[in-house]
């Protein structure tokens, strides 16, 4: 008896390329939009309260091959205080212990703001200050928009309009 039959061979071959797309899928970047709405929340608690999430200012990397990933976006922080919300402007999510503008951050889920006074400012979910390194400005930036990371050498630049911040694996 033949254990490969005619209509198991295309079965095997689909799998085998599903697979290898996935296998593909997992090579470390910036995700997509598509794989950022898979891994996206749609509300985040801090600080007592749950806030909607902006899933169209939220962006992402996918930090090794494993699948492991960094995600940030930008929250509707009407509910909060003032005091609050002028640190918490967003979530940041990471599964990799992170060098963020030269200050090291663990895993875990945390609240950050740009302030005023030119700081990236990270927090625990209790609005307890966890960071805080010098954002830097780039003038250049065409067309800010409110949240984006893009690629920077070995590095990652997480932007809020033109303020920016570098974010590394460590």
């Amino acid at each position: 008896m033949n254990l490969l039959s005619r209509n198991t061979v295309p079965v095997l071959l689909l799998l085998a390329c599903a697979f290898s797309a996935s296998a593909q899928s997992a090579k470390p970047g910036l995700l997509t939009s598509d794989e950022v709405k898979k891994v996206a929340p749609k509300d985040y608690y801090y600080r007592g309260q749950s806030a909607t999430t902006q899933l169209r200012n939220t962006a992402g990397i996918r930090v090794t091959s494993d699948g492991k990933m960094v995600v940030a976006g930008m929250v509707d922080t009407s509910g909060y205080s003032s005091d609050i919300a002028q640190k918490y402007m967003g979530f940041l999510i990471t599964e990799v212990k992170l060098d963020v503008g030269g200050s090291s951050l663990a895993p875990g889920q945390y609240g950050f703001g740009f302030t005023k006074d030119g700081k990236f400012v990270v927090t625990d979910v209790g609005a307890n200050e966890v960071c805080s390194v010098s954002a830097s400005t780039d003038e250049n930036l065409k067309r800010p928009v409110p949240l984006k990371i893009t690629e920077d050498g070995g590095a990652y630049r997480l932007y809020a309009g033109k303020k920016w911040v570098s974010l590394k694996t460590e």
